[in-house]
């Protein structure tokens, strides 16, 4: 038993059931005892079946689609387990929704994101537990602990045994200007040489590439983002690849597969070879395309709760 003499509980939420079930393997202990459901008008309920007084509870869920429905039942479930006397109650979201609208990026905007890090924290959570925010200073938006997990070294451990040594003949390519720092670090950790897309976007969820930084002729192309909703850019960086670069074949990965739209349809008739994700978002029936894998989050997020729970440093599941 560590010092503050709590004991440790898991629940989880609708919304990647999965996932908190995978979790839960790894830390070798049962899923918490709670049902979600809703009311015939759609309002959200919990009910938890379970004492968790002075308990150190972290709460699973990903605010993906459906994203309000998803969110309000997340801070339902806070609200509950606050009212119950938890003595610690840590909100894990593997996928973090509204985290794209983090700025006035024109007058008049929201600021959706600082809005949800209010709710979250106003509901009752102590702490945050999440995965590749879209924006890092997100984490700045909380007046409570805030732990940002990174994929990436989930990605590198899959393509260093997918493609062996071979830095010379694979680059790292970012797909925009914004996700520079995210591919540099991703490179080096590869040991590999890095690209950058350049483009320029019109208007929300479409863009024109213009051109490409970086010698990829005759090279095999990674391209990382932290994720994909419509898919337009990163099929439209792979196609420019290809046909402007020179790129002989095309992987992409990104952490959160959100995949609304024409998103499959795009993959599935774009030049990338093979895309993986994370299953921070679960994927659904009608996201099946043969070029699209995924690996499990599971054993990162249980280490980290691991490690929280125990008060240890989460800094080694950085490296």
């Amino acid at each position: 038993m560590i010092s503050h003499g709590k004991d440790l509980k898991v629940f989880s939420g609708s919304s990647n059931l999965p996932l908190a079930q995978a979790i839960c393997k790894e830390l070798r202990m049962p899923l918490g005892n709670l049902e979600c459901g809703n009311f015939s008008d759609g309002e959200c309920f919990v009910s938890i079946y379970e004492s968790v007084r002075g308990s150190d509870v972290f709460v699973i869920q990903s605010t993906c689609t459906p994203v309000n429905d998803s969110l309000m039942e997340l801070l339902v479930m806070i609200d509950a387990f606050k009212r119950a006397s938890a003595g610690r109650i840590t909100a894990v979201i593997p996928y973090f929704g509204y985290a794209r609208q983090d700025r006035k990026a024109k007058p008049r905007d929201p600021i959706s994101a600082k809005l949800v890090a209010n709710m979250l924290t106003v509901a009752g959570a102590n702490r945050v537990l999440t995965m590749d925010l879209h924006a890092a200073q997100i984490q700045g938006f909380f007046d409570i602990p805030v732990d940002n997990l990174l994929g990436s070294p989930l990605f590198v451990d899959y393509f260093k045994e997918r493609f062996g040594d071979d830095t010379e003949g694979t680059m790292v390519v970012s797909p925009d200007v914004g996700s520079v720092a995210r591919a540099r670090a991703f490179a080096q950790k590869l040991g590999m040489n890095m690209a950058i897309v350049d483009k320029r976007r019109q208007k929300a969820n479409s863009s024109e590439v213009m051109n490409i930084i970086g010698e990829v002729q005759g090279k095999r192309v990674i391209l990382l983002d932290d994720m994909v909703d419509t898919a337009g850019s990163l099929c439209g960086a792979a196609q420019a690849l290809v046909e402007l670069g020179g790129a002989t074949q095309v992987y992409a990965c990104a952490s959160h597969g959100i995949l609304s739209g024409p998103a499959i349809q795009r993959i599935q008739d774009s030049a990338i070879k093979e895309l993986l994700f994370l299953d921070t978002i679960p994927a659904r029936p009608e996201h099946r395309c043969d070029k699209i894998k995924y690996l499990s989050a599971a054993p990162i997020l249980a280490d980290a709760i691991s490690f929280i729970y125990h008060e240890d440093s989460v800094s080694r599941l950085f490296s």
